[in-house]
């Protein structure tokens, strides 16, 4: 007998089992029922709650023993046919998966099931329901491919959402048959692939929103067939190439956001027809050209963000016709000259922000005549003074947020900036403000930014400041502020940062500090304070950095709260003060003991006499084991040298037995070659200065790689070179094709590539003589921490560009390197970058690529993910993965992959996802400081990730790389502004 346990019944039998009682009375529920169709409802739905959890008992209502659907929550039924129409559960907060039972709804028209926890797949069982016209599954936690069959029958749809899931895989072709879809949504998922043409031949689409996926690739052509889209948004996605060229054929279309991937090129001139869009969204691509003239064709413009892209010139004054725009964002780019007066005609416009630009002359007077709210001019060369110019100013009750930092300007902080009523954020950082800070500040009471710091203020803070009682950060550091810190800074009870070092502050410091308990940063290091710390600052329970140092402070530090655990570095350069942390003794504390030589025989009741003093000088033990130990070692460094030299004399004499051959002929000397190898020289240069001794010298070696050791040895005349001891003799080809293959690559001459010399040969023993380089690996420069400075922002622009170049004329030559990593990459004397070791694996007999990668294992991190698929093909695109992947370690000054305690971080992985969250610049090496444009760097990084594109075709080629380095690159002016 066969026996059975529930669990293994497939779900929905185990339904059919919980409704067994209903099933048996299914015949007296049909003699009920005026239409026994209407149980095809209620068995449908009472099997899909069946499935589910509902955990705020939202489905209560569905009963059973209900003979109609129609009355029960979250159900609609039609009219005429009393059949269940539509399924409307949004928030319901139930989870389970979407079952078969749904099929039976079969006259239903809309499924919204958004803001749940559903999970498992998207069922295609939805296919089959004939009248379906909405799906809502947004927001849920379904995972897996999207099924090819959910689109095959689904004539009578018109939207589908299935945004914010777990959803994978590519978007399926069959959506094309969907000809009556008018809204689909499929965003903020992990949908991979390109994009099907077929997309296009929805003509009836209105809103197309993919954003937020990883989808790739270049848009395919024929966008203009959707003349009825009023919205797309492909944001966020790792799209390369141009814009549409026809979306402006479009002409509906109200919103436009193609921000946050790799598109190239400029904004199609076919957007100037976009007469009625609204929204329009570029940033952070590699867009190139100047600023339009034809934007101001689109007149109902109300959002333009073109920020993070690499436009420059001058903008056009047409912007003054977008008399709707509100808000406007073109930060990070290279626009110069002065933005145009008829902004000014721009009359409902909110916000602006045009920062981290070349914008210069004196701050745009139009920016206070209108009511904006928010203004960053940050990061240009804006010089002359800040002035307010009329008294009933609009901006004064609109204006909430106002950055002028990183500028030129000068003069004095206006009095009047206390009349702004709404400010929350003012920075004037990093300009050259003179003056006193003035007493309006204590009028900013909405204010919780204020940073005046890196300027040239002087005066004493004002004890008004105490009225700005909503501030949360205060910045005033890098000033020459003197005086006292006023106690009324006390009242600013929101404090939670409070920087004013690097001042001439004097006076103690104040115990109403101790009052602002929700402080977590005070820096006052670098001033000239006096005085005891108060004791009462141990109450700062959230304080979690503190900085006294170099001041005049004095006494015994506080103990107990935060005290406990700073390091030195917080008080250091204080002298007078004391205590465990400084290890200075505090005067209450009495010193130890002297405690006397208990050996010596003078007695302890006496001081020696000068006399005995210098008599009674014997050495200890310890001194003579010391002694001892210096003359053994000095004994063994004698010996070692005899050895050394008797050794050079043997290896001397050995020298003779190399058979030496010039120039290109490749002509051996065919009496020695037998017996003792062959060395040949490119340029016909012959002899070492020392002989052979110094070939494969363990003193003389310069590294260690994949393929082999290298060592540093001379000529004759004294010019050094490179010697590359081959690793791999057991796979090295036979004599005639490895010297074939070495001709080849000796022949290849380039800026950027380090020169192969001439070789040596034996069937034991492969030497490669390549040019010597001095300035040691990139990655001795990056990572080593006895490496003298810090690469510029310069030098390491000029270090990718250099690379570059030098791969792509490897490729030019049909050279694949697969071995691109940075300690492959040599500086010389000027800082240009050398790629060596390149073509090695032409020496090689036909590998095996698992065998291949196994020699370049050193590599982790660089090697492109083709390695590890035997079905796809090596090319030059393997080099341009690497490429990638360095770029980012020359920005970062990180390693490809870093091992920590308990985790790994890959730095492609960490780069693109500071880049989603708009954080790049928390990625950039900190040694530079900030002296860096971020207009290059996004670029350079967004550049980097590309190269290091999973898919080997969404790769650019080398040349390719090199031309956009070159757009990216700012003028020269502004490099020395960095130096």
């Amino acid at each position: 007998m066969l026996c059975y346990r529930l669990t293994d019944f497939h779900p929905e039998m185990l339904v059919l089992f919980k409704l067994l009682p209903v099933l048996l009375f299914f015949p007296l529920l049909l003699v009920q029922s005026l239409d026994p169709a209407f149980n095809d409802d209620v068995l449908g739905l009472i099997v899909f709650k069946a499935g589910l959890t509902d955990p705020l008992s939202r489905l209560t209502s569905w009963n059973e023993e209900d003979d109609s659907a129609c009355n029960w929550v979250g159900v609609r039924c039609d009219q005429d046919t009393n059949r269940v129409s539509e399924l409307i559960l949004d928030g319901f907060s139930l989870s389970g998966h979407l079952g078969r039972s749904l099929i039976r709804l079969q006259f239903l028209r809309v499924l919204q099931l958004s803001r749940n926890n559903f999970s498992g797949s998207v069922n295609p069982i939805l296919a089959q329901i004939p009248s379906l016209q909405v799906i809502d599954l947004t927001e849920n936690s379904l995972s897996g491919f999207i099924p090819e069959e959910l689109f095959q029958q689904c004539g009578s749809l018109n939207s589908i959402s299935l945004a914010k899931n777990n959803l994978t895989g590519s978007i399926p072709p069959s959506l094309s048959s969907c000809s009556n879809l008018e809204r689909l949504n499929f965003s903020s998922n992990r949908l991979s692939g390109q994009l099907p043409s077929g997309l296009w031949s929805l003509s009836s689409l209105r809103l197309l929103d993919l954003s937020d996926n990883l989808l790739e690739g270049e848009i395919p052509r024929g966008i203009e067939s959707l003349y009825n889209l009023r919205a797309i948004n492909l944001r966020r996605n790792n799209f390369v190439g141009w814009l549409p060229e026809n979306i402006g054929n479009c002409l509906l279309l109200k919103s436009v956001d193609f921000g946050e991937n790799y598109f190239t090129g400029t904004l199609p001139l076919s957007m100037r027809k976009l007469s009625v869009c609204r929204y329009l969204d570029a940033s952070r691509n590699l867009l190139t050209g100047e600023f339009p003239d034809w934007i101001g064709e689109m007149r109902s413009l109300e959002f333009l963000d073109l920020s993070v892209n690499n436009f420059s010139g001058r903008m056009a004054t047409t912007v003054g016709n977008l008399q709707s725009l509100k808000q406007v964002n073109l930060s990070s780019n290279r626009f110069v000259g002065s933005l145009p007066e008829s902004f000014g005609n721009c009359v409902n416009l909110k916000v602006l922000d045009v920062g981290q630009n070349l914008f210069s002359g004196n701050l745009p007077s139009w920016v206070f005549k209108l009511a904006l709210e928010s203004v960053s001019l940050s990061a240009n060369r804006y010089s002359g003074t800040i002035s307010f110019p009329a008294p009933l100013l609009q901006s004064y009750q609109s204006l909430e947020l106002l950055d002028l930092s990183s500028n030129a300007l000068t003069g004095g902080v206006p009095s009047a900036i206390g009349n702004f009523s709404r400010l929350q954020a003012l920075n004037i950082s990093r300009n050259s403000l003179a003056g006193s800070i003035p007493a309006s500040v204590g009028e900013l009471n909405t204010t919780s930014v204020l940073d005046m710091s890196h300027n040239q203020l002087s005066g004493s803070i004002p004890a008004e400041i105490g009225g700005a009682v909503s501030l949360q950060e205060l910045r005033l550091e890098s000033n020459f502020l003197t005086g006292a810190i006023p106690a009324d800074i006390g009242n600013c009870s929101s404090l939670t940062s409070l920087v004013l070092s690097r001042n001439n502050l004097s006076g103690p410091v104040p115990v109403a500090i101790a009052s602002l308990s929700n402080l977590e940063l005070l820096d006052l290091s670098f001033n000239n304070l006096s005085g005891s710390l108060p004791k009462e600052l141990t109450n700062l329970s959230h304080l979690d950095t503190f900085n006294a140092s170099f001041n005049h402070l004095q006494g015994e530090l506080p103990v107990g709260g935060f005290f406990n655990t700073i390091p030195l570095s917080s008080v250091i350069g204080n002298p007078s003060l004391c205590g465990s942390i400084v290890k200075h003794s505090c005067p209450a504390v009495h010193p130890k003991p002297l405690v006397l030589n208990p050996n010596s025989s003078v007695s302890n009741h006496g001081p020696l006499s000068p006399n005995l003093r210098h008599k009674r000088i014997v050495l200890s033990v310890s001194s003579l084991v010391a002694i001892g130990a210096a003359v053994f070692i000095a004994v063994g460094v004698v010996t070692v040298s005899i050895l050394n030299m008797h050794a050079r004399t043997s290896m001397a004499r050995s020298a003779a037995a190399f058979t030496f051959s010039g120039g290109d002929d490749f002509s051996p000397s065919h009496d020695t070659e037998a017996n003792y190898g062959k060395l040949v020289m490119f340029s016909g240069e012959v002899d070492f200065v020392t002989g052979a001794q110094s070939l494969l010298n363990k003193d003389c070696e310069l590294g260690r790689g994949g393929f082999g050791a290298v060592y540093r040895t001379e000529l004759q005349g004294g010019r050094s070179i490179a010697i590359k001891k081959l690793n791999t003799t057991s796979l090295v080809k036979c004599q005639e094709d490895f010297e074939r293959e070495v001709k080849k690559l000796g022949k290849i001459r380039h800026q950027n590539l380090v020169a192969l010399e001439g070789y040596y040969w034996t069937p034991s023993l492969q030497l490669l003589i390549n040019e010597y380089i001095s300035g040691g690996s990139l990655h001795k420069h990056l990572h080593d921490r006895e490496s003298a400075g810090c690469l510029t922002w310069q030098q390491r622009f000029k270090i990718i560009l250099g690379t570059a170049k030098g791969l792509a004329h490897l490729h030019q030559l049909n050279v694949i390197h697969y071995n691109m990593k940075s300690t492959n990459v040599l500086m010389d004397f000027s800082g240009e970058p050398k790629v060596g070791d390149f073509g090695l694996a032409r020496l090689l007999p036909a590998l095996d690529r698992y065998i291949l990668s196994s020699k370049i294992q050193s590599a982790l991190g660089y090697m492109a993910p083709e390695f590890a698929c035997q079905t796809v093909k090596i090319t030059e695109k393997c080099d341009v993965y690497g490429f990638g992947v360095l770029t980012l370690e020359v920005l970062t000054g990180r390693r490809p992959v870093e091992y920590m305690e308990d985790d790994v971080v890959v730095l492609c992985d960490m780069v693109r996802e500071a880049l989603d969250e708009g954080r790049i610049e928390e990625c950039i090496d900190k040694k530079l400081e900030g002296k860096y444009p971020m207009e290059e760097a996004i670029p350079v990084v967004k550049l980097g990730l590309i190269c290091a594109s999973q898919v080997p075709s969404n790769r650019p080629d080398m040349e390719e790389v090199i031309r956009i380095l070159e757009l990216i690159q700012c003028p020269t002016e502004s490099q020395e502004e960095l130096e």
